[in-house]
């Protein structure tokens, strides 16, 4: 049988009942869960909360009126994550079940130079869904700063504190 057709099959009975769901073998679920990542991989469909926090950021903000259209900055940008017509740099951290952002590296010559222009911070739900975004100009982020001496790179953690410095976007 091939992947796909095992994993049409498994949906369409997890579709049927909740219960069939609790009785599926754990090695099927691991088959299903790579089946579908395969599958997401062809689609072109975020896989990791890195990237689905991306995504909801720059659809949100392309789709909100007020706010500037961004793009996707070029794979393998260091510390940016799009870019706007401007030319203003965004870098996109998410959180989901963290406590702390990803990484923001310096750059290797000047510690202090300015990445970027705003760091979006967007809270997740623990459905993958957009609950918040948080954003902080290159002030705001070098105020509330972290650094991460295991990673050698700055954070901004999310404390309640720390996140009401920031520019609330509250998704509805």
């Amino acid at each position: 049988m091939k992947p796909e057709e095992g994993v049409n099959q498994l949906s369409a009975q997890l579709v049927m009942t909740e219960d069939l769901f609790l009785r599926v073998a754990d090695a099927e679920l691991v088959r299903l869960r790579a089946a579908i990542e395969v599958e997401m991989r062809k689609r072109n469909i975020a896989l990791t909360v890195g990237q689905m926090g991306e995504q909801l950021a720059i659809d949100y903000f392309n789709r909100t009126p007020g706010h500037p259209n961004l793009m996707p900055a070029p794979a393998g940008t260091t510390n940016v994550d799009a870019l706007s017509r401007k030319g203003e740099r965004y870098s996109i951290k998410t959180i989901c079940n963290s406590k702390k952002t990803g990484t923001v590296y310096p750059d290797p010559d000047d510690k202090e130079k300015q990445l970027f222009e705003y760091l979006l911070v967007v809270k997740m739900n623990r459905d993958w869904t957009l609950d918040t975004i948080y954003e902080f100009d290159w002030k705001m982020f070098v105020a509330n700063r972290k650094w991460d001496k295991r990673m050698s790179a700055w954070y901004v953690g999310a404390s309640k504190k720390t996140l009401a410095s920031a520019k609330r976007y509250d998704i509805r």
